[in-house]
Order: structure tokens, then sequence, then C-alpha cells
């Protein structure tokens, strides 16, 4: 098992940064060279092309009493009105809600001592993206970072958001939907502006490949090339900042010439039968969507878990997980904001998404994330208009599966009441390092331009789940 060290243990000799002054006679950097030092440490341990990342959000924060946390034993206000089952691995048990993940615990870990101090929404939120407890406002998320270390050779953006957060409750847009100080080339390709946007609906089409009105590719084409013929004539040299454009604007050409990415944006291409099998809802199709662009070479896909509405609900919010009892729909009602309406939705979509993964021989090169910027609290309380629990960082849980991820493996381990980590505490930096390490990233990998001021993440990677 490999372990890694943080980046305060990793320093240059002086015979390094002597051998660095002349590496430039021979075409190398020392940013370059860094690189190159991290890719050679960290690299060959999957025997897997590069990997790719479902990463879904459960918005609002998912009740960890109430799903990979039960506590049967404690007080009824405690633990709920469900009861636990037992999963393919001895001695884990879950939520009754989930019986499709249940039998598939042996291709997946969870974590119960996920843990911070921040009960705000849009800041616990940010602190998820980056995968710090205190990100600074140019920090690029995950997604981001993952998409400038393992750029994709596909003609198809590397890097997608399906479902725009929605709500009060919302991280700021530029915590996820630019690159951050990377720059807009690493920004993700936002599909659903809003909550009507999705593939769940008749007439979802995605409308990026549709060019400007009254402007024809040929016409684009002319001014690409007028671009590229000014910036080489640029004074200024090259930058960061000129890189991340120019290679912003090669990204959005190509994509609305590429074939293969129009074709993988097209889920309707999909047979009825596994699309009735994911879930005719928007979390189920956006998870099949996200499934498609993976296949088609996409680096990294988030996917916001909102799980729709019944038929007779009008849209509040994309808060699915955010389960107060303040939406006129208690946490333990069969409704948009309620455990026995979202909770199987989601058991049946992930469900479906590691088997289908699985069944295309993606799994193994597909690492899923599934989790919320928090949990909720021990007892349950009422709410401005029902029942509900209310915001808890203190200990939280978190599944995830593939690209090299121990199945069947519980780490962490929560007290008595799932109210606070009893033993192994897993911060977000360690969470995001362990996601690199699945990935095959170097967590220590430098992001910043002169490749050692800025690392992909500073946390401990978990080994245990690897």
């Amino acid at each position: 098992m490999l372990t890694f060290p943080p980046s305060s243990s990793i320093r240059l000799s002086r015979r390094r940064l002597l051998q660095a002054g002349g590496i430039g006679t021979i075409g190398l950097s020392l940013p370059q060279l860094l690189h190159a030092e991290q890719e050679a440490a960290f690299s060959g341990t999957s025997g897997i092309a590069a990997k790719s990342c479902i990463f879904i959000h459960q918005y609002g924060g998912l009740s960890q009493l109430d799903s990979w946390d039960m506590k049967p034993d404690a007080p009824h206000e405690i633990r709920g009105p469900y009861s636990s089952i037992e999963t393919a691995t001895p001695g884990f048990r879950i939520c009754e809600l989930m019986p499709q993940l249940a039998k598939l615990s042996d291709r997946y870990a969870v974590i119960r001592s996920m843990s911070h101090k921040v009960s705000i929404h849009d800041r616990a939120n940010s602190m998820l993206l980056a995968g710090k407890e205190k990100p600074a406002t140019d920090d690029p998320s995950f997604g981001a970072i993952v998409t400038k270390l393992r750029p994709t050779t596909a003609s198809i953006p590397p890097h997608v958001w399906l479902q725009k957060y929605g709500g009060g409750s919302k991280p700021p847009d530029h915590t996820y939907l630019t690159g951050g100080h990377l720059g807009m080339a690493y920004a993700p390709m936002l599909i659903g502006e809003t909550h009507t946007e999705n593939p769940a609906s008749p007439d979802f089409r995605v409308r990026a490949f549709d060019p400007s009105d009254n402007v024809t590719l040929q016409r684009l084409a002319q001014r690409w090339k007028l671009s590229r013929s000014i910036q080489n004539l640029s004074a200024t040299g090259t930058t960061p900042e000129f890189d991340s454009l120019n290679l912003y604007q090669q990204q959005s050409f190509d994509l609305l010439h590429s074939s293969r990415a129009k074709t993988a944006f097209d889920v309707n291409q999909e047979a009825p039968l596994l699309r009735d099998r994911y879930g005719r809802n928007p979390l189920g199709q956006n998870l099949l969507f996200a499934r498609r662009l993976v296949e088609a070479g996409v680096r990294l896909v988030n996917v916001v878990a909102w799980a729709g509405l019944k038929a007779d609900e009008k849209f509040v919010s994309l808060e699915t997980w955010d389960m107060h009892g303040n939406a006129d729909v208690g946490i333990f009602e069969d409704g948009w904001n309620g455990l026995p309406f979202a909770l199987p939705r989601t058991d049946q979509a992930v469900a479906t998404l590691l088997l289908d993964l699985e069944e295309r021989g993606l799994l193994d090169s597909t690492l899923v994330v599934l989790v919320g910027e928090f949990g909720r609290t021990p007892v349950i309380s009422k709410g401005a208009k029902r029942i509900g629990r209310d915001h808890w960082p203190e200990c939280y849980s978190a599944m995830v599966a593939g690209a090299g991820i121990r199945g069947g493996a519980v780490y962490g381990e929560s007290d008595a009441r799932a109210a606070y980590v009893r033993s192994s505490p897993v911060s977000l930096e360690d969470f995001t390092a362990t996601l690199f390490a699945a990935m095959d990233i170097n967590p220590a990998s430098g992001i910043s331009a002169d490749g050692f001021t800025l690392r992909a993440s500073t946390g401990t990677v978990i080994d245990a789940l690897l």
C-alpha cells in the first residue's frame, strides 16, 4: 500500500536546485521537472488508464442516522422510525430504505467519521468543493484540479456539471462554475440552469451545440483562426492566463464540431428499459447521463442529487436533503423533502449506476462519490412546519466506490448517537486526498504556475480504503 507525504515534507536538495539551473538549456522548466517527478512517483499503481469520477452531491446534508450509520439501540427521538437491514457485508447494516445498495455493499465503502465545524450550507458546500476547511475565494474545485492534472484527449468537455445548485443555501457560483485560479479552461460545462432542464423532462436537449443566431460554423471557424493569429502576435508572450484562455477557446470550438460529444450528450439513445432501471426522475436520469459522459471520455461529472417532485407537488428548491421539516414536508414524510421519497430513488439510481458501470467494464476506472456538505442532528426536532433534523457537521457519512476503492469496507466510528466521531476522524482534506489517490493522482501534485507553491491537497490518504 502506498503512502504519500504531506506537502510540507517535499524538499528540494541544494544539488537538485543547482541541477534545475541548467534545465532550461534542454527545454525543461523547473515546474515541468517537478511535475514529471510527481508523476513518476505516483503512476502505474492500478494498471488502468486515466480514471474518471462521478461526484454526487447530496445537497442539503443527508441524515447519517437514517442511512449509513443507524443506531437501533438509541432512544426513539434519536434513532427515528426506520429499521436497519443486513448488507452483503457481514456486520454492516444500513437503512431499510436502501435495499438495492444493501445487496451491493461489496462494491463500495462507507466512511462514518466525516467531520468539520461549519453548519452553514453555502460555506460547507464551498469547503466540500475545494476539499479544505478554510478555502480561499479563488481556490479551484476538486473537479477543476482533476481536469488540470488529468486532461482528456477526447473531443469532449473534460468536466461537466449536471444540475446547477438552487435555493437559498447554494454556494457562490465561482466556487464550482469557474476553474478558480486555474482559469476558465478548467471550469465545468454546466447543464441544468433550471430545475426543468434535466434528462427526465420530455423536451430535454443539450443546447450547447447550437451556434449563436446568424453565425454559421464556417464563420465561427474563421473567427477562431483570426483569434489564434492575433494571440500569436501578442507582445506579452505566453502566460498561465493566456494559455488557459487559449485552451478554453479551443475546447469550445472543438465542442461545436464534435459528433462524438453530440452523441454522448444524447440520453435518448439509451434503451428505455435501462432508463427505467435508473428511475425516470432527475437524479436517476442525470446519473445515466453521467455514465454516458464518462464512457465518452469526460474526466469529471458532478451531479446535484435532486430527487425531483411527486406528481402533485410544486417546485420549491433543489435542496432535497435539507430535511428540517421547514418546507411543508417532514423528514419522515413521503414528499420531495422527505426520506421515504428521496432515499429509495437514490438507492435505485446509485445501485443501477454501480451495476451499469460494472457491466460495461468501467467501475474499476470510475470513482463514484456520494456525500453531502454535512449530516443532521442526532435528536429529531420540530421544524417551522414539520418534524426534521437540523444541520450537523460534527459527524456524518460518505460513500465511495469504484476506481480501486476497497468494497465492503466501513471506515471510522461514531459514538452511540452518531453525534461525534469516536475513532478515525476524516477531515475534508483527508477525504479529498483519498479521492485523488483513488484516481491515481498524487495529492502532493503542484497546481500553481511555479509547480510547487500550491498542492492539489494537503490531506493524508486513507490507505485502508484503497
